[in-house]
């Protein structure tokens, strides 16, 4: 579906999983589910992983770089099993070892694209590019289907922005990538609290709430539950509009209800009715800076165009709202939105290999690769070639894992680097074009 992909995840399946070795226990009860389940369990096999490996996979594993982002249809991931007596354990964890790949990384490359999306709002309608990391927050954590997801996807889309509430996506990042301060957030509300005070009492609830996190620096303030409008107008823009003023730090007003494009760029004029703008030197509407738009609901990735189309129709900067994520970040996408696969490509047979591949006459898509690969950097941009035909040194595949042991531990801070290298406008064009063309239109009339 996109035109580029951010690789990040393999290194938290390699230190959770294939860093411990299976046990006499493990094997007993893996007998057990599978005999009743009528199907064939070679123990001995399992019993020669314990007795001759202690208990390791025997397989080699290459990798890109993780935070690189590499066109679609390249290798990401290579396997190669150490021991010709276990032939087969390439093959035997694909379910898992996809799943590990495919799910952060689609999740790394949906947030990188947004990025682009916003990086191509600022530049062209504030003088603040440098915001960037802080305009998209991660909502998701109760919008995916585990634990492990919120952690694997939530640690991915920190490689781009550094704002979250997915509290197990910042432990695994800390955890698996040894990973420091990377994450802020501030108080928020929710509308039990504020449904508690009552509806008279709407204007008191949220000014107790700028009085209780004034020490904070930060008060996001829902705004509907009752009436948006009227809240955002009346109370915040009225009769509480001395106390945001005076607030020691940046008040949000976040709408969680109704069209997101219509009402970020309606809120963000109602907040400008009532406490004015600067317009910046490339001719754009900025709130003070004690105010923002904080807009959570409704937003994916496909939302995020139309709304700066919006913005920009109305000459509103994109810093005038900040934007969260949730289910549209973390669930939405699967393993064929990448259509992310895991194929043999190459048997050695008497010591000769020999290439293999599928390909399948009703799905050309699901031709797989064949050889032993390697991944080429040239001229600004990365292809998939036979192994043979470069140099080690020229293969941007990296050994990380052999035989149970680490070999390569990515540092978070490397992913980051990675990620906000300067990567060919052909990997992100198709997300960025249809603001240019807005704005190509608006030119024209």
């Amino acid at each position: 579906e996109f035109q580029s992909t951010l690789f990040v995840g393999l290194q938290a399946f390699l230190r959770q999983y294939l860093m411990r070795p299976i046990t006499l226990e493990d094997i007993d009860e893996a007998e057990s589910i599978e005999r009743e389940q009528g199907m064939h369990f070679n123990r001995d096999l399992w019993l020669g992983i314990l007795n001759d490996h202690g208990g390791f996979l025997p397989v080699e594993i290459e990798a890109v770089p993780e935070g690189t982002v590499v066109p679609p249809k390249n290798v990401l991931v290579q396997l190669i099993n150490t021991d010709p007596k276990y032939w087969w354990v390439t093959s035997f964890f694909e379910t898992a070892l996809l799943r590990a790949v495919w799910y952060p990384t689609t999740i790394g490359t949906v947030s990188w694209l947004a990025k682009q999306v916003i990086r191509d709002a600022l530049e062209h309608t504030s003088d603040n590019p440098q915001i960037l990391r802080h305009m998209l927050h991660d909502y998701g954590a109760r919008g995916v289907s585990s634990q492990e997801s919120a952690a694997l996807g939530g640690l991915a889309h920190l490689v781009n922005f550094s704002q979250s509430d997915t509290v197990p996506g910042i432990i695994a990042a800390k955890r698996f990538y040894n990973a420091g301060h990377i994450s802020n957030s501030g108080p928020n509300s929710e509308h039990a609290g504020f449904c508690a005070w009552g509806k008279e009492n709407e204007a008191a609830a949220l000014r107790h709430m700028l009085e209780t996190y004034k020490d904070n620096g930060v008060a996001l303030l829902l705004t509907d539950t009752y009436d948006h409008e009227n809240c955002v107008k009346n109370i915040i823009g009225g009769e509480l509009k001395e106390a945001i003023q005076n607030f020691p730090g940046l008040v949000g007003a976040r709408p969680d209800s109704g069209d997101v494009v219509q009402v970020t760029a309606d809120t963000t004029e109602w907040l400008m009715d009532a406490f004015g703008y600067d317009t910046n030197s490339k001719g754009f509407k900025v709130l003070p800076p004690y105010i923002r738009v904080v807009q959570g609901d409704g937003v994916n990735f496909y939302a995020l165009p139309e709304i700066y189309i919006e913005l920009e129709r109305r000459g509103f900067s994109a810093e005038n709202a900040i934007f969260g994520m949730g289910g549209g970040l973390l669930q939405h996408h699967n393993r064929d939105t990448m259509n992310f696969g895991q194929k043999a490509s190459a048997v050695c047979i008497n010591g000769v290999w020999n290439d293999i591949f599928k390909s399948p006459t009703g799905a050309q898509f699901k031709v797989s690769k064949k050889g032993r690969l390697a991944l080429k950097y040239e001229n600004g941009t990365h292809t998939t070639v036979p192994r043979d035909s470069i140099t080690p040194e020229e293969n941007e595949l990296v050994p990380v894992f052999r035989d149970g042991k680490l070999l390569k531990k990515w540092d978070f801070t490397e992913l980051v680097e990675r990620s906000e290298r300067e990567y060919p406008e052909s990997y992100y064009s198709d997300v960025v074009r249809p603001l240019r063309e807005a704005r190509e239109a608006k030119l024209a009339s």
